[in-house]
């Protein structure tokens, strides 16, 4: 199973972390950019994309792998 992903807050700007991860994939300027960044990278491994506001706390997910539960709509 692919590690989630997520968009955090940092001093700089927004960043882009994997799960577990030491270290952020990448940091960008603005929360959009970040979100696009990961939407791709979650997209090609299949994972969660978890979205944090300023605050830290996660406002949005999206999972672009498998789910276990079919979902209506």
């Amino acid at each position: 199973m692919a590690k989630n992903l997520h968009v955090v807050p940092r001093s700089t700007g927004w960043a882009v972390k994997t799960a577990g991860a030491a270290r952020a994939a990448t940091v960008v300027p603005t929360q959009s950019e970040a979100i696009a960044v990961a939407r791709q990278l979650a997209i090609g491994r299949g994972s969660e994309l978890l979205i944090h506001g300023t605050n830290g706390q996660i406002r949005a997910r999206n999972s672009y792998g498998n789910d276990p539960e079919s979902s209506k709509g």
